[in-house]
């Protein structure tokens, strides 16, 4: 059977969606292969990010891509990470689901580096907790349907 794809969409790939990415594949991966992107791709991962899956054994060597690399791809599922209230999340035009489950951005906490370190472990634990959740839902609900 072949694995179901995940497009995990943000405005900059640099945090919440390179956590996402990397979780997927690593929790999910006989079953999901995820791909993260964003609207206006920061050209980096955040180095807090990386530090945050290492913490739980997840080494991420992602990039940050732009939505474009994807167009005209089609998905399973495009979720959008984005956290509504301080931002606009992108639109996604091309095939899939689309769902929206939404974290605050990591990199705009404030405070010495333990407390911003504490942001992403916040946010990574958060995505751990609900995407993949959210997929076993889906593919369980897929299975029914067949």
């Amino acid at each position: 059977m072949a694995k179901k794809r995940v497009l995990i969409l943000c405005t900059g790939n640099s945090c919440r969606s390179q956590l996402a990415e990397a979780i997927i594949n690593h929790d999910l991966g006989d079953h999901w292969q995820a791909f993260s992107a964003g609207t206006q791709p920061s050209g980096f991962v955040h180095p807090l990010a990386v530090k945050a899956l290492d913490e739980i054994g997840i080494q991420h060597t992602g990039e940050s891509k732009s939505i474009e690399r994807f167009r005209g791809q089609d998905f399973d599922v495009v979720i959008t990470v984005c956290d509504d209230a301080a931002e606009n999340c992108p639109v996604w035009l091309g095939k899939g689901k689309r769902e929206h489950i939404g974290f605050p951005d990591p990199a705009q906490a404030a405070g010495t580096e333990t407390e911003k370190l504490a942001a992403f472990r916040q946010v990574r634990d958060d995505i751990r907790r609900q995407i993949p959740a959210y997929l076993q839902s889906f593919q369980t609900h897929e299975t029914v349907m067949e």
